[in-house]
């Protein structure tokens, strides 16, 4: 799409643009330009705006807010999330196979003068939803026609699902996009060759994007749709065209009529809205015969024959068949010029040839060929930016500008060589670097840049990207050209760099720049160290003198912690590699971090080893004797560091295991680190190195092994290898050579029906007869009397029940999709940052603003005094008011980054900068009294005594478990704790608020990303004294929120407001990732302690008897919703095993963390997860399996819950876990699965598999009763559209979607004819947060009810029409007879089915047959329920793990949209997952006493806290949803999804924990380990001798128990 480039019409640019002019026209002008040359979508930018670039001004910032290209999105700043990405290309180098380089790049790293002389492609340049007159031929098909305006891409994603909140959505667009455009991923001329070599493409390109797809996260969508639209495009542009007779197998009978993916058009789910030749055929075929037999009884309520439910019900999607099917229809719809675009978009005069090949571009290159340099006399002070063409021009500038040099009549200041920003972009965003001078080098300077081989060396150039050299290395093992040193010697380098990073940072991140970074946990260092590599090192001391070259060792470049053995007017040249021998030397790589992909490593070495023939001393016999070897390690030291003690040790000794395990006794003492170590985990990381020596040796007698049995082919006789015993060969390799995984699944779900609900009662639409017919109720307008079950068989637009995709993909996936940071700036607009505490447990003694003030460009600065000048309440909190906007002075800090006040400037750097430089001072500094920990709260008592709230049933425990026997057996009692830590919502989009005064600030309108519009409302209006009627909130969509946004969204917009209201101009307030990461909270993490008492039956069978629990959370300091969090958790603690004799208590903690907050589950599944630790600590006692300690103690129909809730149709509905447990474990055959682990286990000591099998059920419904109601206003136009406004927010989870498919069925129209244009407190007021998964059950009713209204009204005007008439004609009529045609609709959940009071007593006269607690109420409508299965591979000798499978089995009642559902499951899942095992959120506490100050939390972005990437979603994941499995208590028969399946993640986590048993020997009894199960737990966990070794340093504990340090 074209940039609108009428940008001098906007006045706000042009108030920015006299601010921020660069141009520096001195009497250099005639050596240097001074304006760069960019290109972006097609089109080159126009100098007047092209000179608004600064020196220190990240590409993102520029294409944002200069060019007011949204699109990309800054989700991270630091390059880890890819939100940001987007495509630069450049005119490839002389020798390239193509004329134009195609790279992704993090945008919100990469700078926008490094575009200089390049091509820059948006999401936005590529496809758009909207019609545009682009003039892209892509979109014209052959015989003329208008295809698609999507992208494949862009369509591939829509049409599978492949968004959600669709933050991210762009950036994983455009890295495909990238990938796609690479030469071997485009189109060939070779299409019509054979199937087998069209496989093998297919393949290879599927191995391309597997391995490559790595710099992109998503946090909704389980990233299994997002695999299957990639995959789905490998083939369709290079695929044959399909015969006619491959598409139809045309078989009379309908039911066998299939597509291209070979699956029966009537079993594909998206048969409803396919229109491919051979699906509407199958319809026509079976449109008199497919009726859908509903049966009662089986599991889930499904009975009768099993294949005729298989066929009539079940709707199967695999991805392969998914695959398959799409490459056809993406044909259908786009031509071959959309693969094409990268390079025709590509500006011809940077190719210095026009459109008819003709030399045109002499202007450009002459341009270009002269050296760029930006001087930034804007406000913003952003130093020079040098771009030289010439080696000596760049070391002339080194020379000029360096503080070292003699001749520097600069003044100094320094001078800072950036290739790719990644390092650079770090340290001034976060560390706050200033560098007054920027070099560029161009890539021009061929000696900085080329790679290339000679006979004994690789030469990198220093400048060269890593993604250069990893396809160089690459080649050099692929080339069939005899040259086995240059292959063992790429190998190495190459399957590090695999996990160096991102493919985005790899692009233009630099070998020297990795060097002299000299990062103590750098990959390269370590390996480039091992090889002997030499760093070439080049100065131009004099203007007229020559290059100065000198060398120096890898292995001595290090010198100290981020110091290196080079001046400041020295350039890193080139990095010189010796190739290795062609046999009898190996090297390896190795590295463990928190998550394989993108990720800085814990620990990592390079180890390389030469070996050669030799005798024995001793008995004469021929060995191996090791001539050399090199060991070096990164984070093991402040540096990188050779293991020379260890190395020494090795040198000359025989080859053989007893000369390794001599060695790591020398590697333990060599590398010995206080516990107390900065980054902490000091045993873990000894335990790596010397579990990589172990892996080492390994390793090298397998290659040692291949290269003898090659000699010896050639009759060269060798001595023995060494033996390595068969259960340590799965020791060799590791995850760093591994092929990266193909990720699968299949999606199940019945055939697509229009059930009836709650919505029949409450809205009494009721039918003539018995059953229900599978046509819509609401449609037929059944509350007339008129109305008759043969109405409903006129229905002809089903909506409910369709796999309908996100309403806002396409938007989400062109860039389109607007978010609050996207809204245009307004007039004026000023930018906020927040003051914030840097330290806790202290007094506020003062706030100077001065400092701040002094800034150019910053507007104002407010605290707590200006809230109370204007009359404010500066109190805030959802539940207690203890919280404030701005702390006031004379009040202690309670956490580090409280609020303390706002800085608003006219751009978003100045803010931050003015932010930093308030003087705030404190007194009373008693940090090291501040509680973190929940032990340190229970020591400390630091409590809300308040909410501690306790549940009873039975007898009394306590007297229960001190017993041996009951009625004569055995009562096994266990007593154990369990700890969770807590979690980062990392939703993608940061918090973000833009107020907007109006009426001389007596009015606000406030956009924010908040699942709370009216509690924003509320508290914008009290600390602004500012009447609520006059506030009104809009909520368009959020990038993510799980929880998040639900209150602790609300300060950042009452800051906003604050300063708004005071400047009377609009105030726009987006928190950095760091910043909203560090303030606004996360999940609990809890503490369990409890006494557990089962009887042993005399058959063997174990039945639960008593529990005794303890539960305590971390709130942090301020309440906020930390006591609901802590009921739910009680609700949940029980999970789906009955206890007769039940006690639980639970106490909420106060800690000086950030106050905590909802999260997914809101304390659901820390509770469940106590439930299942018990349940595997008693069958460990009892020597039963836990599968059947499970099953035989989960409840029935004549059970109740703690709470006092029965289970059955007439309490909380069909009750089907034990019938989805016995279906899931038949199925799968878990207990062969089990047996198979076993005898892997047996087979295999170094690695381990292990299953877990775990149930859920999860409450619905708001435990406060007053929250469960909702409303909504429906709009019925005369074109017979509908808008509908309702109270709940759209943050990714498909509630608009949904709402739209209840009003489009009710109305009988398709469903693009109804939207949802946003959440505003003016259309729907006093409004509930969306949460508790409440939201469709709420907002589908209330707008189910505003529709019948609309329907009763207009059903005389229907009447009076033809039958045929349509709803526009309906309405066009009603209108002119003055009928209301709008209905505000409400909903609120019954109050018996609502609400539950702790503190209420048993009433007289309270029926001795109900349930105990019964008579407190009913917490919960209904319960989602489901089982998980999961089998996970564990890398014993690092703690790395992989989970194999998943297979999920939820039920939803009758889905409303079954892909969205789908969606829902995979997302909750896979975010289990996470908290279950990757994700760890640190604080410094007495655990990490390295952290400064105390109570700073340590994990505050993706570089140091992990989500699941692309490459942790389990290889096969299966999702079913429950068929038969109607739900009465909720519209349209449906159930809730977004939380419930959250907890099945944690399947992964018992399957690790299966895995660590096999690997403690089986029979080790009972272990804690505690959540989440990092890399770190599972080593430690294993008890092996390596692992004991290494914790039994200065330690006499029991090496079993050793529990890794973390933060709960």
């Amino acid at each position: 799409m074209p940039i609108n480039l009428s940008y001098e019409a906007d006045n706000n640019l042009s108030t920015t643009n006299n601010e921020f002019n660069n141009n520096d026209n001195t009497n250099e002008s005639s050596y240097y330009r001074t304006t760069p040359l960019l290109y972006i979508n097609g089109q080159r930018i126009p100098p007047h705006l092209a000179s608004l670039a600064r020196p220190n001004q990240t590409l993102l910032d520029y294409l944002r807010n200069t060019l007011h290209l949204t699109g990309s999105k800054l989700g991270c700043g630091e390059g880890g999330c890819g939100a940001c990405t987007v495509l630069l290309s450049r005119r490839a180098q002389p020798g390239g196979k193509r004329g134009v380089q195609h790279t992704t790049v993090n945008a919100c790293l990469f700078p926008v003068l490094g575009a200089d002389g390049c091509h820059v492609t948006t999401v936005e340049g590529i496809g758009s939803w909207r019609y545009t007159t682009s003039g892209n031929d892509a979109m014209i098909s052959e015989d003329g026609k208008e295809k698609d305006q999507l992208h494949p891409i862009q369509r591939a994603m829509v049409d599978m699902h492949g968004s959600q909140c669709g933050y991210c959505t762009p950036g994983i667009i455009m890295a495909l996009y990238g990938l796609f455009a690479q030469e071997d991923m485009m189109p060939s001329s070779n299409d019509n060759d054979k199937d087998e070599e069209d496989q093998q493409q297919r393949q290879r390109r599927e191995g391309y994007l597997e391995e490559h797809l790595d710099g992109n996260l998503c946090r909704c969508t389980g990233y299994r749709p997002i695999w299957d639209a990639a995959r789905s495009l490998v083939s369709c542009h290079h695929s044959k065209n399909n015969n006619e007779n491959d598409i139809h197998d045309l078989e009379d009978d309908g039911q066998n009529i299939r597509g291209p993916c070979g699956v029966p058009c009537i079993e594909c789910p998206e048969k409803e809205t396919c229109r491919m030749d051979c699906n509407l055929e199958s319809k026509n075929k079976t449109m008199e015969t497919r009726m859908v037999e509903e049966t009662n009884g089986g599991i889930g309520g499904g009975g009768g024959d099993e294949e005729t439910k298989k066929k009539c019900c079940i709707s199967s999607s695999s991805s392969i068949d998914k695959m398959k099917q799409y490459q056809q229809i993406i044909e259908s719809k786009h031509s071959k010029k959309w693969w094409d675009q990268p390079n025709d978009m590509f500006p011809k005069e940077l190719l210095w040839i026009d459109d008819d090949g003709n030399d045109n571009g002499k202007s450009v290159y002459d341009q270009l060929s002269k050296p760029l340099k930006v001087v930034d006399t804007s406000i913003h002070n952003g130093g020079t930016w040098y771009k030289p063409n010439t080696f000596e021009e760049l070391l002339d500038l080194f020379r000029e500008f360096s503080d070292s040099s003699s001749n520097n009549t600069n003044g100094g200041g320094g001078i800072k060589m950036v290739v790719g920003n990644t390092e650079v972009g770090i340290e001034t965003k976060f560390k706050h670097a200033s560098y007054p001078t920027m070099v560029h080098p161009s890539k021009d300077i061929d000696t900085l840049h080329d790679i290339f081989s000679t006979k004994e060396w690789f030469h990198i150039g220093g400048c060269s990207a890593l993604g250069d050299l990893q396809e160089f290395c690459h080649n050099a093992m692929t080339t069939t050209r005899d040259s086995r040193r240059e292959q063992r010697t790429a190998k190495p380098i190459h399957d590090m760099l695999r996990w160096f990073a991102s493919t985005q940072i790899r692009n233009v991140a630099c070998l020297g720049g990795n060097l002299v970074t000299a990062s103590p946990i750098s990959d390269m260092n370590p390996m480039l160290c091992s090889l002997g590599a030499t760093v070439v090192l080049a100065s131009r001391p004099r203007s007229d003198g020559g290059i100065v070259r000198r060398r120096v060792n890898v292995s001595e470049f290090f010198i100290g912690y981020r110091t290196v053995e080079k001046s400041d007017m020295e350039v890193i040249e080139r990095v010189d590699v010796p190739l290795l021998q062609d046999r009898f030397e190996y090297c390896f790589p190795f590295k463990q971090a928190r998550r394989r992909e993108d990720d800085i490593s814990i620990v990592t070495s390079g180890m390389r080893i030469k070996l050669r023939p030799a005798t024995d001393d001793i008995d004469g016999s021929r060995i191996w004797e090791i001539e050399d070897i090199a060991i070096s390690f990164g984070g093991m030291a402040p540096k990188t560091v050779m293991a020379r003690k260890t190395m020494n040790v090795l040198i000359g000794k025989r080859f053989a295991l007893s000369s390794f395990e001599d060695a790591r006794k020398v590697l333990q003492d060599e590398f010995q680190m206080p516990d107390d170590v900065p980054g902490g985990q000091a045993k873990y990381r000894l335990t790596l190195a010397c579990s990589f020596l172990h892996r080492f040796y390994l390793n090298c007698v397998d290659e040692l092994t291949k290269d003898v049995a090659l000699e010896n082919v050639e009759s060269v006789s060798y001595p023995p290898v060494p033996v390595i015993d068969d259960e340590e060969e799965c020791g060799v390799g590791g995850f760093v050579g591994s092929k990266k995984p193909s990720i699968t699944g299949l999606q199940t779900y019945p055939v697509p029906k229009v059930a009836a609900g709650l919505e029949v009662e409450h809205l009494d639409m009721k039918s003539g007869s018995c059953d229900l017919p599978l046509a819509a109720v609401a449609a037929a307008a059944a509350a007339t009397a008129k109305s008759s079950s043969e109405e409903f068989t006129k229905q002809t637009n089903n909506s409910v029940g369709q796999p309908a995709t996100h309403a806002s993909g396409p938007l989400h996936c062109t860039g389109e999709a607007i978010y609050t940071d996207d809204i245009p700036a307004p007039a004026n607009l000023l930018h906020g940052s927040l003051i914030l505490a840097s330290k806790c447990h202290a007094s506020l003694a003062s706030i100077n603003a001065g400092p701040a003030l002094s800034i150019p460009g910053v507007a104002g600065v407010f605290t707590s005094d200006d809230i109370e000048k204007m009359g404010g309440d500066n109190k805030m909190g959802p539940i207690l008011l203890d919280d404030v906007t701005f702390l006031p002075v004379g009040e202690k800090v309670e956490f580090v980054g409280q609020v303390l006040g706002v800085v608003v400037a006219v751009s978003q750097e100045i803010a931050e900068k003015g932010a930093r430089a308030v003087a705030v001072e404190y007194t009373d500094d008693v940090e090291g009294k501040a509680i973190v920990s929940i032990e340190e709260a229970i020591n400390a008592e630091s409590f809300w005594t308040d909410f501690r709230h306790e549940m009873k049933r039975g007898g009394n425990v306590d007297d229960i478990l001190t017993v041996s026997e009951v009625d004569g057996k055995r009562l096994v009692v266990v007593e154990g704790s369990i700890r969770s830590g807590g979690q980062e919502h990392f939703y993608l989009e940061p918090n973000s608020t833009l107020a907007v005064p109006s009426e001389s600030a007596t009015n606000l309108t406030i956009y924010a990303s908040t699942q709370a519009p009216t509690k924003t409302q509320d508290f914008c209006a009290r600390v602004t004294n500012t009447p609520a009627a006059k506030v009104v909130v809009r909520m368009k969509r959020m990038g993510g929120a799980f929880g998040g946004k639900e209150t602790r969204s609300v300060f950042v917009s009452a800051a906003a407001a604050v300063a708004a209201k005071l400047t009377n101009r609009p105030v726009r307030v987006t928190l950095n990732r760091d910043t909203d990461m560090a303030i606004t909270g996360g999940r609990h993490a809890f503490l369990a302690k409890y006494k557990a008492g089962a009887i042993v039956e005399e058959d063997g069978t174990v039945k639960l008897h008593a529990l005794d629990v303890r539960l305590y959370n971390n709130g942090g300091c301020k309440f906020d919703l930390t006591g609901p969090v802590m009921d739910r958790a009680l609700f949940h603690v029980d999970n789906c095993y009955f206890w007769p004799n039940f006690h639980s208590v639970g106490t909420p903690c106060k800690t000086s963390q950030p106050p905590h907050t909802a999260f997914r589950g809101f304390g659901g599944p820390q509770g469940l997860l106590v439930a299942e630790h018990i349940m595997d600590h008693l069958a460990v006692e009892c020597n039963v399996s836990g599968d059947r300690l499970r099953r035989d103690n989960m409840y029935s129909l004549q059970d109740a819950t703690p709470f006092g809730m029965r289970f059955g149709d007439g309490f909380t509905g069909k009750w089907n876990v034990p019938g989805m447990w016995d279906r899931l474990e038949k199925e799968l055959d878990i207990p062969a699965r089990r047996e198979r682990a076993a005898e892997f286990n047996k087979r295999n000591k170094w690695v381990k598999r292990g299953v877990g099998f775990i149930p859920t059920k999860f409450g619905i419904a708001f435990t406060a009763k007053y929250m469960n109601q909702g409303g909504a206003l429906v709009h019925l136009y005369t074109d017979g559209t509908v808008l509908v406004t309702h109270g709940g927010t759209e943050m990714g989870q498909g509630l608009h979607t949904k709402v739209c498919q209840v009003a489009a069925q009710a109305f009988n129209i398709p469903l693009d004819h109804v939207y949802v244009n946003d959440s505003s407190t003016d259309k729907v007021a006093n409004t509930i947060p969306s949460a508790a998964s409440m939201s469709t059950d709420l907002y589908g009713m209330a707008t189910l009810d505003a529709c019948q209204q609309i329907l009763k009204r207009i059903q005389p005007i229907k009447d009076s029409l033809p039958p045929d008439a349509t709803l526009k004609e309906v309405a066009k009529k009603a209108f002119f007879e003055r009928i209301d045609l709008s209905a505000h609709g409400f909903f609120a959940l019954a109050s018996d089915r609502c609400g539950y009071d702790w503190n209420k007593d048993c009433p007289e006269g309270f029926r001795a047959d109900l349930p105990d607690n019964a008579w407190k109420g009913q917490p919960f409508n209904y319960f989602t329920q489901g089982v998980a299965m999961a089998e996970v591979e564990i890398d014993v000798l690092t703690g790395d793990h992989k989970t194999i499978s998943a297979d999920v089995l939820v039920d939803v009642g009758s889905s409303i949209n079954p892909a969205i559902d789908i969606g829902q499951i995979e997302g909750a899942f896979i975010q289990g997952m996470g908290w279950a095992t990757i994700e760890e959120v640190i604080y410094g506490d007495d655990d990490h006493t390295w952290i400064r100050p105390r109570a700073r939390m340590h994990t505050t972005g993706p570089g140091t806290y992990k989500i699941p990437a692309f490459n942790d979603v389990p290889e096969s994941f299966n999702v079913s949803l429950l068929e038969n499995a109607d739900n009465p208590f909720a519209v349209h028969s449906s159930k809730a999804v977004g939380e419930p399946p959250f907890f099945l993640g944690c399947s992964v986590f018992f399957a690790i924990k299966d895995a660590i048993t096999a690997a403690r020997g089986g029979d080790g009894g009972y272990f804690e380990f505690r959540l989440p199960a990092t890399s770190e737990r599972i080593r430690m966990a294993c008890s092996d001798v390596i692992a004991s070794e290494c914790i039994g340093i200065g330690s006499d504990d029991d090496k079993s128990s050793f529990q890794p340090q973390g933060s709960f």
